[in-house]
C-alpha cells in the first residue's frame, strides 16, 4: 500500500469502516502517510479528499449508506442502499477487485466446506466470507490466520493467486533472525573492549536499511521459487505425491492436518492438467527446507571451507569490515550456514530436488548441497541469473528461462554425486573441471552436429519468443547444454587428449548411435512415485555412462596417432558391426512414446555392447 498508484477503494479495522469508490491514488496516498505519520486511525481521514459517495463510518452504527459509486466498486446489486456494518464487511471481502490486502488480526475467509468453527476464530463468524465468494484477483497477507489453509486451497484451485500468511509475513521473521544473530556479533565485540555500547548501538541503527535489503531479497527469491514451482506442479504432481509421503514417513508433515491432498486427489488434478496448489506448495516449502536444515546441522557441511563466505556475507557490510575475526566464532555459526545453504538450494532448485536426488542416487543430503554447489559454479548458473534479473524481461519468460537452468543444474549435480561416490571436495571438483568446462562452452554451439545445432535454436527461439532478449536467450540456450561437458572433460582426462576434439568425438558418435535422442525419450518416463524416479534415473544414468564410455572406447581405439573426429568415430563405427542393430534399437525407442520396460531393454543392450569397453 506504500505507492502512489494504488487505488484503495474500501478498507476496515475494528473500529471504523473506509469508502473511497473513485479515489484519486496520489491525494490517497499522502493521507493515508499523514495519517501513519500522525499515528490517527481512519476517523481522521480527511473528508474532503474522499471520492464522491464515500465516507468513514463506525463499526457500531445502524447502518452504513451504500451510494451509487459504492455499489458500482463493490459489485452491488442496484437494489442495495444500506448495509448494516457486518453486510458491509463481508461486500468489502466480496468485492471484484484486483487486491484483497489483509494486515490485521482475524479470519476472514474459509473453504465453503468448512464449518465458522475452523477457523476458531468467533469473534469475526458474523462477517467471514466463503472462499468461491471472493471475486478479487490477488490476495496479500500482511497479518496472521487471515484465511484458512482450506479456504486458500479453494480459491487456488479456482485461479486465484495467494500465498499463504508465513510466506507473504517472513520478511518479519528474517529481520528477527538478523536483528539477534547481529546483537550476539556487537555483544562480543563489547565484550572484546572492540566497541562501546553507544558504538554498538549506532552500528546497530545504521544496520538497518541494509538488513531491510536483503531480507527484501530473500523473501523476492522464496516468491520467485514458489513461482517456478508452480509452473511445473501439474507435472510433478507424482513427485511431490512422494515427496509428501516420504515427509510423513519421517514425522515431519501430517497430510491431512495440512489440508495437503490424498494420493487420490493428486492423482485426479493431475489428469487434469492441475497439481498442487501455491498454498500447498508454500506448505511443502516450509517443511522441507526445515527438514533439509536438520540434516545439514547434523552433518559436516556448516564447517565446508568453501561455505565459509556465506557466514561473512550474512551480516551488514559494516560488521563484514570491522570484524572479520569475531564472524566466524559466532555461536550460531553452524547455524547461519546451514540456513542460508538451505534457503539457495532449496529457492533455486526447486522443493523437491534434494527428495529427487537422493531417491535416484542414495547421497546424503550434505552431498547432495555439495553437489549442486560444485554444479552451480560449473555451470555459471550465478551468472546467468544475474543477467536474467537485469534483462527486464517479464516474469513468464524469466520463469521459463530459470527452470531451464534449474534443469541445468540439476543435470549436472546429479553426474557429480554419481562419480564422486566416495565424498565430494567442492573446491576439487571446480578446480579439475572448470576450465576444461568452459573451454567447452566457449566453443558451443559450433561443436555440435548439425541436428544438435538445430535442437539449440529451438531452445534459443522458445526463450526468445516468451520475451527474453536475444543475446540472454542464446547464453541461457548454450549453457542449457553445459551439463554435457562434464563427461566431455573427464574423458578427455583420462585418455589425454585436449577437449576440442574430444568434444567433436562426443557429440558425433552418441547421435550416430542414438544415444540423445533415446535421452531426450527418456525425460517423458513417469515419475509417479519413488520407484519409478529410480528406474527412470537408471535409466538415464546408464545412457549418460553409455555417451562417456562409447568416446572413451573410441578414442582407445583410434589412440593417439588419430586425431580427426570423423575419422575416429568412423573407425570406432567399423570395428563394432553391431552398432547398426544398436542404433536401429535406439531409434525405434526414441520413436514411440516413453516406456519404462521398453527402454530398461534397449539401455541393457546398449550396454552389452560396451561392456568390454572402457567406462568412464
Amino acid at each position: 500500500l506504500h505507492t502512489p498508484h494504488t487505488r484503495l477503494i474500501a478498507a476496515f479495522n475494528h473500529r471504523h469502516i473506509f469508502l473511497d469508490p473513485d479515489p484519486d491514488p496520489a491525494a490517497s496516498f499522502a493521507e493515508r502517510s499523514r495519517l501513519f505519520t500522525e499515528g490517527r486511525g481512519w476517523d481522521g481521514y480527511r473528508l474532503d479528499t474522499i471520492s464522491a459517495g464515500g465516507g468513514v463510518y463506525l463499526r457500531t452504527a445502524k447502518s452504513i449508506p451504500v451510494t451509487e459509486p459504492v455499489r458500482r466498486c463493490l459489485g452491488l446489486e442496484p437494489s442495495v442502499t444500506k448495509l448494516t456494518p457486518n453486510e458491509m464487511v463481508k461486500a468489502i471481502l466480496r468485492a471484484p477487485v484486483d487486491l484483497m490486502w489483509n494486515g490485521g488480526i482475524g479470519t476472514w475467509v474459509k473453504a465453503t466446506h468448512e464449518p465458522q468453527s475452523a477457523a476458531d476464530d468467533r469473534t469475526n463468524d458474523a462477517v467471514r466470507v466463503d472462499a468461491s465468494q471472493v471475486r478479487a484477483r490477488c490476495v496479500g497477507e500482511g497479518g496472521s490466520l487471515g484465511w484458512t489453509q482450506a479456504g486458500r486451497v479453494e480459491y487456488a484451485l479456482a485461479g486465484g493467486k495467494i500465498n499463504t500468511d508465513y510466506i507473504d509475513n517472513s520478511a518479519g521473521v528474517a529481520t528477527s533472525d538478523h536483528e539477534v544473530n547481529i546483537k550476539i556479533l556487537l555483544d562480543a565485540a563489547v565484550a572484546d573492549d572492540l566497541l562501546s555500547l553507544d558504538q554498538r548501538n549506532l552500528l546497530l541503527r545504521q544496520s538497518t536499511e541494509e538488513v531491510a535489503e536483503i531480507v527484501l531479497y530473500q523473501s523476492m527469491v522464496q516468491n520467485r521459487a514458489l513461482a517456478n514451482s508452480l509452473s511445473y506442479a501439474h507435472a510433478n504432481a507424482g513427485v511431490h505425491d512422494d515427496l509428501i509421503s516420504s515427509l510423513e514417513a519421517r514425522g515431519q508433515l501430517d497430510r491431512i492436518e495440512g489440508g495437503l491432498p490424498s494420493t487420490k486427489e493428486l492423482t485426479a488434478r493431475a489428469a487434469e492438467g492441475q497439481g498442487l496448489t501455491k498454498p500447498e506448495l508454500a506448505l511443502l516449502l516450509a517443511t522441507v527446507k526445515n527438514s533439509l536444515a536438520e540434516e545439514l546441522l547434523a552433518s559436516d557441511l556448516p564447517e565446508d571451507p568453501y561455505l565459509a563466505d556465506r557466514l561473512i556475507k550474512y551480516f551488514p557490510s559494516a560488521l563484514r569490515e570491522r570484524f572479520a575475526d569475531l564472524i566466524p566464532a559466532h555461536p550460531l555459526a553452524r547455524q547461519i550456514i546451514a540456513t542460508v545453504a538451505v534457503n539457495r538450494f532449496v529457492d533455486s532448485q526447486g522443493i523437491s530436488a534434494a527428495h529427487r536426488l537422493a531417491s535416484e542416487t542414495g547421497a546424503s543430503a550434505a552431498d547432495i548441497v555439495r553437489a549442486q554447489l560444485a554444479a552451480r559454479n560449473l555451470m555459471n548458473a550465478g551468472i546467468l541469473e544475474t543477467e536474467l534479473a537485469a534483462s527486464g524481461a517479464n516474469a513468464a519468460a524469466q520463469t521459463l528461462a530459470r527452470v531451464q537452468i534449474r534443469h541445468l543444474v540439476e543435470r549436472a549435480s546429479r553426474w557429480i554425486l554419481q562419480t564422486h561416490r566416495s565424498g565430494i571436495d567442492i573446491e576439487g571438483v571446480v578446480a579439475e573441471l572448470k576450465p576444461g568446462v568452459s573451454e567447452v562452452m566457449a566453443q558451443l554451439p559450433d561443436l555440435l552436429t548439425e541436428s544438435g545445432v538445430r535442437r539449440y535454436q529451438t531452445i534459443v527461439a522458445e526463450l526468445a519468443d516468451s520475451g527474453l532478449v536475444p543475446d540472454v536467450a542464446e547464453r541461457v540456450a548454450r549453457w542449457s547444454l553445459g551439463y554435457m561437458a562434464l563427461p566431455i572433460v573427464r574423458v578427455a582426462m583420462a585418455y589425454g587428449r585436449d577437449v576440442s576434439s574430444c568434444a567433436q568425438v562426443y557429440f558425433q558418435l552418441t547421435e550416430r548411435l542414438g544415444i540423445e535422442d533415446a535421452l531426450r525419450t527418456s525425460l517423458d518416463l513417469p515419475r509417479t512415485g519413488r520407484w519409478e524416479i529410480m528406474a527412470r534415473a537408471a535409466v538415464r544414468d546408464d545412457l549418460i555412462n553409455a555417451q562417456a564410455a562409447v568416446t572413451g572406447a573410441a578414442l582407445e581405439l583410434a589412440g593417439p596417432e588419430l586425431n580427426d573426429a570423423a575419422e575416429i568415430v568412423e573407425q570406432w563405427w567399423q570395428a563394432n558391426p553391431e552398432a547398426t542393430r544398436q542404433r536401429e534399437v535406439l531409434d525405434e525407442l526414441s520413436s514411440r512414446p516413453a516406456e519404462l520396460a521398453r527402454m530398461s531393454v534397449a539401455v541393457s543392450a546398449l550396454r552389452g555392447l560396451l561392456e568390454k569397453r572402457r567406462a568412464i
